[in-house]
């Protein structure tokens, strides 16, 4: 919760309501994302009556993956259910997540099919940002955007999160070794409070998103990725300084090399090349250091007969 003063009360009686009609243990965890109004006095008066309820308040507002991580850290039950405070999550969804989890799967994830939020600031960007997110990485959602998701704990202490890869979860639990699974969620217009996203939320997507496939694809081996960038580099520099041996030599009259813009174009990609590849060796060292440093093995085992 980030300045939701309003939504506060209502919204958790309205959670409490449907945990209440579960067959099975819960608690709820608030994390008040250092907001500047009143937010927290609601959740005090709230924990108050409501033992069930934990609330964990941030000094600053660090925003919403950091948020999370506090939850995850702090929750002790075998599943995870996370949603926004705003009251456009529908927590009478939570028995259907709960419902497809327990058919085998690691990760449920909500669809927002029919987002009640504005179409060109919030749904068109958030449509192309899925797209793109489904095609890097390998994990095809609708709405990779939507916090009314459902997890297995196991699933979540298999990694961290840091900077803003709260979007990416799935596509990290997948990575991990779990298994995802999409339905269509309720998904209800504000009625109180004003929205803390805006449209400059995409430029911040797509740089993390380089960080997810980079996590996803080279974080055992960055050698590759550095040394394909020194193999691509180092063969426009030979094809480069080729062309330019063949013009020195070949034609009659030779072409005079004097400020030839090839002979500055095959340095330049031979330089390039090199440092690609110092930096791959570089990085190859440092992720070995910090596997070791950690304990880290790079497999999971699942299961384990006898």
């Amino acid at each position: 919760m980030f300045n939701e003063e309003d939504n506060v009360e209502p919204m958790l009686d309205e959670l409490f309501a449907v945990l209440d009609g579960l067959d099975r243990d819960s608690e709820v965890i608030c994390v008040d994302d250092g907001s500047s109004d009143g937010t927290f006095e609601k959740l005090r008066g709230v924990a108050a009556r409501r033992p069930g309820l934990a609330v964990l308040r941030f000094a600053k507002n660090y925003g919403q993956t950091a948020a999370l991580s506090a939850g995850f850290h702090a929750a002790v039950g075998e599943i995870v259910i996370t949603m926004d405070g705003d009251m456009q999550n529908d927590p009478a969804d939570i028995p259907r997540l709960l419902e497809v989890l327990h058919g085998g799967y690691d990760i449920v994830s909500g669809w927002r099919k029919h987002r009640k939020d504005g179409f060109l600031l919030r749904t068109l960007p958030s449509r192309i940002a899925n797209w793109l997110i489904s095609r890097i990485t390998g994990v095809h959602l609708h709405d990779y955007g939507c916090t009314l998701k459902a997890y297995r704990r196991t699933l979540l202490q298999r990694f961290e999160l840091y900077g803003q890869l709260h979007r990416f979860i799935p596509a990290l639990g997948a990575w991990a070794g779990g298994t995802v699974k999409e339905i269509e969620v309720n998904h209800r217009a504000r009625e109180r409070g004003t929205s803390n996203y805006g449209i400059g939320r995409t430029v911040t997507v797509l740089l993390d998103l380089v960080i997810v496939k980079f996590l996803m694809s080279y974080s055992s081996h960055p050698i590759r990725v550095f040394g394909m960038a020194a193999v691509g580099s180092g063969l426009l520099a030979f094809g480069t300084l080729g062309a330019v041996i063949y013009m020195k030599l070949v034609p009659e009259p030779a072409v005079d090399m004097t400020g030839n813009p090839l002979l500055y174009l095959a340095m330049l990609c031979l330089l390039v090349g090199v440092q690609f590849l110092l930096m791959g060796v570089l990085a190859e060292m440092q992720m070995r250091t910090y596997h070791e440093a950690r304990g880290k093995r790079p497999y999971l085992i699942v299961e384990r007969l006898n």
